[in-house]
């Protein structure tokens, strides 16, 4: 893929750097380095270390010029070895001697680019990011290699176990906090190694879309459970959500509503094919919705007139899914081709952050969603929407439903990363 950047936009080679760490303001302590990811495809993350740099070239072999400052506040970065075969690694503990020698590397070379992120009075070893190779690498990183299909399998993995032991701690009345420890011990991570923070939530907390706290207090009764949590494996993320219901004569219609929903996502799933676009399917999920929603008499219209009047989007207000990979929201949704010419959101959708055509090894995520959001719901009160509000007010209490799976997609159907990992785990 990068030769072939390369070679499209004219360029000798490029060098990808890893980033500089931040800190907090005024602060010497600052967030978890995050490097690259452009680095992050040709070199585990957790080998990286600011300020380090990769040197491609077309028909060479790849140089990692890696900063491993001598420090006794922290443990030393591990080499990565594993590297060996494929890449020339050098090592620096003077971040001064590691530019001198790119510097070095670079003299004489003619039309190399830089691909980094941008920083006041810095300086660059070559163009920088030059749309023609980021707008190559971004569209063909949705279609995932043998390589990165099997680290998204094993993120699926440790995800899985981890949402495992979270359900069934809500089956014994956990608080949330006691939930998200529960997948972190599970799943075998720190909170550093999550790939975005877990969402735990119970209840009417279901209905924030991105919920942000674990509280430690004993939800009584605990009526519903939402967690939207992932993992990380060689820098690629899985990011799943499953919904659950006690059990109870209490809890049938909310229990029925999720039994729809689990079918609803099926369908979609069971519907995705090479060619058709991911905002087409985005608007069936929403004409399905307005289905789930007449049956469970939440509207008192008919299904197409719940999609035709927007109803539909007031219950799920985001997308359908985003690409996955080396970012949780991974790049080049909204390319149409390498060339970075775009495939801007319809604009009754503007959230949606996938709408190209669907390929083959693309890897992404299917997340439907029915919530019953105070916010959007005053708006719906407005309009004087045909809403049963009596079955509305029974059902706010659990907050919403969301099922998420991450699926590759095959020349015919699709490979379900996510069900794969459930049925492997739930055997063993």
């Amino acid at each position: 893929m990068w030769e072939n950047a390369l070679e499209q936009g004219g360029y000798a080679g490029a060098w990808i750097s890893a980033g500089q760490q931040s800190f907090y303001f005024q602060d010497d302590h600052g967030p978890k380095f995050q490097p690259n990811p452009n680095l992050a495809q040709w070199v585990d993350p957790k080998f990286l270390t600011p300020d380090s740099h990769l040197l491609i070239q077309a028909g060479d072999r790849p140089i990692l010029f890696l900063h491993t400052p001598r420090d006794y506040w922290h443990a030393p970065a591990p080499l990565p070895d594993y590297l060996a075969p494929f890449v020339d690694v050098r090592t620096f503990s003077s971040q001064a001697a590691l530019w001198a020698a790119c510097k070095q590397a670079n003299a004489n070379k003619r039309h190399m680019a830089h691909i980094t992120q941008v920083y006041a009075d810095a300086e660059y070893l070559g163009d920088l990011n030059p749309p023609s190779i980021v707008d190559y690498v971004h569209f063909h990183r949705a279609q995932k290699t043998a390589y990165e299909q099997a680290a998204m399998r094993a993120a699926s993995d440790i995800a899985t176990a981890g949402h495992i032991a979270a359900a069934e701690k809500f089956t014994q009345g956990c608080s949330e906090f006691e939930i998200h420890m529960a997948y972190l011990q599970a799943s075998q991570q720190t909170e550093r190694d999550l790939p975005y923070g877990n969402i735990v939530a119970l209840n009417e907390h279901a209905s924030i879309l991105h919920y942000q706290h674990q509280e430690q207090q004993h939800v009584l009764p605990a009526r519903s459970f939402l967690i939207d949590a992932g993992g990380l494996y060689r820098g690629y993320a899985s990011d799943i959500t499953r919904t659950y219901v006690h059990q109870g004569t209490q809890h049938e219609d909310f229990a029925q509503l999720l039994l729809d929903m689990e079918q609803h996502q099926l369908e979609l799933i069971n519907s995705i094919t090479c060619g058709k676009t991911f905002a087409e399917l985005h608007v069936q999920m929403h004409q399905q919705l307005g289905k789930v929603l007449a049956a469970n008499g939440i509207v008192t219209c008919t299904a197409e007139a719940a999609f035709e009047r927007g109803i539909t989007e007031k219950f799920c207000p985001h997308g359908l899914g985003h690409l996955l990979g080396l970012q949780v929201h991974d790049v080049g949704g909204h390319l149409a081709n390498a060339q970075g010419q775009a495939a801007p959101p319809p604009p009754q959708y503007p959230m949606l952050r996938f709408t190209r055509a669907i390929a083959a090894n693309q890897i992404f995520t299917i997340e439907p969603g029915i919530y019953f959001i105070p916010m959007l719901l005053a708006a719906l009160a407005t309009e004087k929407a045909p809403v049963n509000w009596s079955k509305v007010e029974a059902l706010k209490g659990y907050g919403g439903i969301r099922i998420e799976d991450n699926v590759k997609v095959l020349e015919v159907g699709v490979e379900n990363l996510t069900r794969d990992a459930f049925a492997r785990i739930i055997h063993d």
